[in-house]
């Protein structure tokens, strides 16, 4: 990550979090009296193919004992998606704890999705590329793959067929489209990137 986006993203995290401070309080007390505690869910997530760090979201789906590192969620997880985590989802407020990552440094705006350490295990060679740049909140593949994963996904109805979808379907095209984004990344990219995700969240336009 070069000084100038690691800048940019110091900047725009800490701007966010104090534009942020006063709906996001509230939005976690209308959380807490609607669905209850745990408002986060929190799961293990790599930076680099041996690098873990802890991301943050709000809480979407019934908690179930060890489900923090299960693999993706497919149609087999529907039924635990909550009212209001369809909503948070819908509008990608779940992801706004994923700001406090991004001042750690955990993560940028913009780059690859983090994967589960069991795709990295699994696909060392192919994630030591893709994570030559840092995991981001969006980015090139998010924006341009992210639809279409939902449908496959939505049509597996187990774990295993799930599973199975992802990594024959789903990691080879989202993995060609951060690769297209690491050799062109820029900070001009980037914000382009942003734009776009913006348009495609608050608007409902496809990309």
């Amino acid at each position: 990550m070069t000084p100038a986006k690691r800048l940019f993203d110091l900047e725009g995290a800490l701007s966010l979090a104090l534009l942020l401070a006063v709906p996001f309080g509230l939005l976690l007390l209308w959380l807490l009296l609607r669905e209850g505690r745990p408002l986060f869910y929190c799961s293990e997530r790599m930076r680099s193919p041996d690098q873990p760090f802890t991301l943050w979201k709000l809480r979407s789906m019934i908690p179930v004992a060890e489900a923090a590192n299960t693999g993706v969620s497919g149609a087999d997880k529907s039924g635990r998606i909550t009212p209001s985590g369809a909503w948070l989802r819908r509008f990608r407020l779940d992801e706004i704890p994923q700001i406090w990552n991004v001042l750690r440094g955990d993560m940028s705006f913009v780059g690859p999705r983090p994967p589960l350490r069991r795709y990295t295990e699994r696909f060392p060679h192919l994630y030591a590329e893709v994570l030559r740049a840092r995991p981001g909140l969006t980015g090139l593949a998010t924006l341009r793959f992210h639809r279409h994963e939902a449908r496959l996904l939505a049509q597996c109805h187990s774990a295993a067929e799930t599973e199975a979808v992802y990594i024959r379907r789903c990691i080879p095209r989202k993995a060609r489209l951060d690769l297209i984004y690491l050799r062109h990344r820029s900070l001009c990219f980037d914000l382009w990137l942003l734009a776009q995700t913006l348009r495609v969240v608050l608007f409902r336009i496809k990309p």
